[in-house]
């Protein structure tokens, strides 16, 4: 009698374990699928907003600097979205945000120097 409760308890929690790694896979599938949606959303906003080489240039800044590429993208989007841009964006034009922007995110390095004090021969001297 114990063994078959046992065994029906186990199979409950098979099927639990088995029907809560199931709903993690559609979870990631629909994580992937609002990423996708929002990459080609972003894609289709820029598109809109630059020229063909205003789009090569930020396209060969998002190769060597990622992190400031997508920040250039997030104010295009930003300003598009705002109504803040008249018409596409040239290449010169994507340059002067790319000033602005880098002028913002500017980090100042310091260098700071601490020197020893080395014991002086002259002081003993005495």
């Amino acid at each position: 009698m114990a063994d078959n409760e046992l065994e029906a308890i186990r199979r409950q929690r098979m099927a639990e374990l088995q029907s809560k790694h199931g709903d993690s896979s559609n979870d990631q599938q629909g994580q992937q699928e609002a990423k996708q949606k929002e990459t080609e959303m972003r894609n289709s906003i820029l598109a809109q907003v630059l020229d063909q080489s205003a789009r090569a240039r930020l396209s060969n800044l998002a190769l060597v600097k990622p992190e400031k590429a997508k920040a250039v993208e997030n104010y295009l989007i930003q300003m598009a979205r705002m109504g803040q841009l008249g018409g596409k964006i040239s290449e010169t034009g994507l340059i002067d945000i790319l000033e602005k922007v880098s002028q913002q995110t500017e980090k100042k390095t310091t260098v700071k120097f601490n020197r020893r004090k080395v014991m002086d021969s002259d002081e003993d001297d005495d």
